[in-house]
């Protein structure tokens, strides 16, 4: 038999969230490993207290800047982001992000599906600038450590992976619950609605990585290419797209994650994807260079 593109994807997302989450045992008794891998980051969305995970959130050490001694912990995953991305652009969002793949089972679920309007993909810029820049430098508490703000206020991922599990083990934490952790899980039913009725409602409207990495889809060296001397303009590219693009009029939008459905449908094989010095010329000439 053969193994489809999307299969393909699959077995990556599968492998790469097991690489994330390598500790499973930790679930028992809600251990949080702390050896030396968690002092790098993730390339996706993966919270750092959840007890499987094996490395830290790229978002969560982004906040610790106004923390870290010299700033260099906040600087490292700054860095370490913009390197993914002008490498991968979304490209880790579509196979190497562990909260993705939660998303794409989630919309599975037989129900109505829906889509929402353009405007709603701006608000996780608003998220980015406002919860994990501004705030977290600007805020602190009675003891002077500044606030993780997206980590401590918004972070489905966080809840999901890291809060509840710990509160499940550790029930001597559960009388310090407040109104930020019912904040918390009240956002977190609403991102898992959003998911089964919304394809990666939480990628499109929430996610600030997806942000930082959908901005560098344009300057990224994995890009995709449309052929416009093949191009029919048929839209259905646009039609199976999960992120709502539309790969024949903007193949490199900041909303494409390049999980490739668009290349398989398309009739006239005019889409391609792949790591290329210059992006492809738009009358049909080959101007690229393939890495």
């Amino acid at each position: 038999m053969k193994i489809t593109r999307e299969i393909k994807r699959k077995i990556i997302q599968v492998a790469a969230f097991g690489w994330s989450n390598p500790y499973l045992g930790n679930f028992a008794d809600g251990r949080i490993y702390e050896g030396s891998f968690k002092q790098f980051c993730n390339p996706g969305l993966n919270c750092y207290s959840c007890p499987a995970a094996q490395f830290a959130c790229p978002i969560g050490a982004m906040q610790a800047v106004a923390n870290s001694p010299g700033h260099r912990l906040g600087l490292y995953a700054m860095g370490f982001v913009l390197a993914v991305g002008v490498v991968l652009g979304r490209v880790v969002c579509g196979f190497l992000c562990p909260f993705g793949l939660l998303q794409e089972l989630l919309h599975k679920i037989p129900t109505p599906k829906f889509h929402l309007p353009n405007w709603m993909t701006y608000i996780k810029y608003g998220i980015l600038a406002i919860f994990v820049l501004l705030l977290p430098a600007v805020l602190a508490d009675e003891t002077g450590i500044r606030s993780p703000a997206f980590c401590k206020y918004i972070c489905p991922a966080g809840t999901l992976g890291g809060g509840l599990p710990i509160l499940s083990t550790h029930p001597e934490l559960r009388s310090l619950l407040g109104s930020i952790f019912t904040l918390k899980m009240a956002i977190l039913i609403a991102v898992i609605i959003g998911c089964i009725l919304v394809s990666r409602c939480f990628c499109k409207v929430m996610c600030p990585l997806g942000a930082i990495y959908g901005l560098l889809n344009k300057v990224s060296i994995y890009r995709m290419d449309v052929d416009t001397a093949k191009c029919v303009s048929c839209g259905k590219c646009a039609s199976i797209c999960p992120m709502d693009a539309e790969p024949y009029k903007v193949p490199n939008s900041a909303e494409c994650i390049r999980c490739g459905r668009c290349i398989t449908a398309c009739p006239t094989a005019s889409l391609t994807a792949g790591f290329k010095l210059q992006a492809k010329a738009t009358n049909g000439i080959d101007s690229e260079t393939a890495m």
